[in-house]
């Protein structure tokens, strides 16, 4: 670019040594001439004096006639010195333009956004305007209105810069006029009076809409529209305020320039606005809805689950007399429509098919346990559970309280045995995991006893408690599932039902005890017994290791054979009262004793 420069300099002297002679050849000519044939002509007669003392017979119009031809050879040595300067130039000019045509590099006097990238190769360039205005893109800029003050980081609005485009349009000086003269007029320009090129500032409208929206409701002065929310049967209606907005538009021009000129606060131009009034009718039209019947279809099987409808408990005239009111807020009371027809109301047609059953057996004779069964077998029954849909055993059959009819019955509590509300139902909930197994449902959440249970195997338990341990599962099918269950003469059953489909397979469940932990004795002295006696208050009974697998089959063909638990059980330790009281002589009661306990 050196000798460009070079070129520059040798063409513009050219060009001022053109001017001045042609000047001269067209301003100071005339006036020479003038004078010159005023000297001539004096110079002239003197001569013609002379000569015709000399030589009194030649002519007087000789010497006008030299004078002529003098002044129109003069003229042509400038005409033809003017034509070799315009010659030279042209020359140069081309000269000039091949060598900027075959650089590489952006022409002198050329910047983006105040940076030079004069005499630099485009990558060279962008690398400069990295170095250098990287930082205008990753400041902190403070906005403010009135007492109110936020921050917005411009990196994580993902500003930009577009380098290329400037970049592209800096290369392009000098290179694209229509003719080669253009291009080395505009080349000279540019040197002289410089060039800075603005690059376009972009950023991710997304975010700045988001943050818009944030500092929206954060101004103090903001406008608030109506707004609704409905809690606990309640329509709860904001009133809504007159106030400012941001000017989008006008805040985004500004972030622009502050990337542009490396500047860090802004003064957030606000617009006022008219909030609008509060439209109950319009409210009521969108949450107002009426109740849905269950339904079902065949050819094909479809359910359709009922819907609850909502209505004001109130008139909606009251409604909007209530609202008129100037208030921050307005509280209008809500019913619930409940439909007439339930997926639990549907008749046993709706579920043609029988997927899966299973069925446990208890001991009437504890009246407490067999009535915490009952409650809970009759809560699960007839429940319905739509595709995609997650049955909860704690949520579908309540808390077990004393005000719901729950007895005191054997519980494990905290790996102890114990009494407690609700005892027994455990067995519910263990036969119906079996009968979801066995339906091929999925299982979101399953856990086992602490010890052994009596009446299913172990491996094969869902143990329960009220908050946790709860047991869940999925309808992973693609029709509603109806599990009925029932109990009776000390049996408690558990059937799905659905429709089957070409996809289901038969369900086999195998446990198997994988390893045996062995009861420990417990001696507890007592003076209720004679010295020198014992007696077994608690029989023990070994804890197991165990695994369970879930084996599918199609045709009567194993196709899959899947580990689903490995359950660990606590032993029952056995505990021996040592006598330590006075020496009877009565006969004591044999010291064996074991005892079964269901839970």
């Amino acid at each position: 670019m050196k000798n460009l420069n070079t070129k520059l300099s040798n063409e513009r002297k050219i060009l001022e040594e053109a001017e001045k002679i042609i000047k001269q050849a067209n301003q100071t000519n005339p006036q020479k001439n003038s004078s010159s044939k005023n000297s001539k002509k004096t110079t002239s007669k003197t001569r013609n004096q002379i000569k015709q003392q000399s030589n009194p017979k030649e002519p007087k119009d000789s010497t006008s006639l030299k004078n002529v031809k003098h002044n129109k050879l003069k003229k042509k040595i400038i005409i033809v010195i003017a034509f070799i300067i315009i010659f030279a130039l042209i020359i140069l000019s081309f000269i000039f333009g091949f060598i900027t045509s075959k650089s590489n590099k952006i022409i002198s006097g050329v910047s983006i956004n105040g940076v030079d990238v004069s005499n630099l190769t485009k990558d060279e360039a962008l690398n400069k305007l990295n170095l250098q205005l990287s930082r205008n893109i990753a400041n902190e800029i403070t906005l403010t209105h009135n007492d109110y003050s936020t921050t917005l980081n411009l990196a994580n609005l993902k500003s930009s810069f577009d380098f290329e485009t400037a970049l592209n349009e800096a290369y392009n000086i000098g290179r694209t006029e229509n003719n080669i003269f253009n291009n080395n007029k505009k080349v000279i320009t540019t040197f002289f009076k410089k060039n800075n090129i603005t690059p376009t500032v972009s950023y991710d409208n997304d975010i700045l809409s988001s943050e818009i929206e944030r500092i929206n409701n954060e101004l103090p002065d903001k406008v608030v529209n109506s707004s609704y929310k409905v809690e606990d049967n309640k329509l709860i209606i904001s009133n809504s305020a007159s106030g400012n907005r941001i000017s989008n538009d006008t805040l985004g021009d500004n972030i622009k320039n502050c990337i542009l000129n490396n500047t860090n606060s802004i003064d957030i131009p606000v617009e006022q606005f008219e909030a609008t009034t509060v439209d109950v009718e319009a409210i009521y039209n969108e949450i107002h809805k009426d109740a849905v019947d269950a339904y079902y279809s065949t050819n094909p099987y479809e359910i359709h689950k009922e819907e609850n409808g909502l209505d004001f408990a109130i008139s909606l005239d009251e409604a909007k007399k209530l609202v008129t009111e100037n208030q921050e807020s307005f509280t209008i009371p809500l019913k619930v429509l409940k439909p007439k027809v339930t997926v639990k109301n549907l008749g046993q047609e709706a579920f043609p098919d029988l997927l899966a059953t299973y069925s446990t057996t208890y001991s009437t004779g504890n009246a407490n346990r067999a009535t915490n069964i009952a409650l809970a077998v009759r809560s699960v029954n007839g429940y319905v559970l739509m595709p995609g849909e997650t049955f909860s055993y704690n949520s579908t059959v309540g808390e077990r309280t004393a005000a719901r009819g729950y007895k005191e019955a054997g519980v494990y509590l905290n790996g102890e045995v114990t009494t407690g509300l609700g005892g027994g139902i455990c067995q519910v909930s263990s036969t119906l995991y079996n009968a979801i197994l066995l339906a091929n449902l999925e299982i979101v959440e399953r856990s086992n006893h602490t010890f052994k249970p009596s009446y299913v195997p172990a491996g094969q338990d869902a143990t329960v408690s009220w908050g946790s341990p709860d047991f869940k599962f999925k309808n992973n099918r693609n029709y509603p599932v109806r599990i009925s269950a029932s109990t009776s003469n000390g049996t408690i059953v558990f059937n799905v039902y659905g429709l089957k489909s070409d996809d289901d397979y038969q369900v086999k469940i195998l446990s198997y005890e994988v390893g045996s932990i062995p009861f420990s004795t417990q001696y507890q002295e007592t003076s209720a017994l004679p010295a020198g006696t014992q007696k077994v208050t608690q029989a023990g009974s070994n804890g197991c290791k165990t695994q369970t697998y879930k084996v599918l089959y199609k045709n009567g063909n194993e196709v899959s054979k899947t580990l689903i638990n490995s359950d660990t059980y606590k032993p029952h330790n056995q505990v021996v009262s040592v006598g330590t009281g006075s020496v009877s002589t009565e006969p004591q009661e044999s010291s064996d004793s074991s005892v079964e306990i269901s839970y």
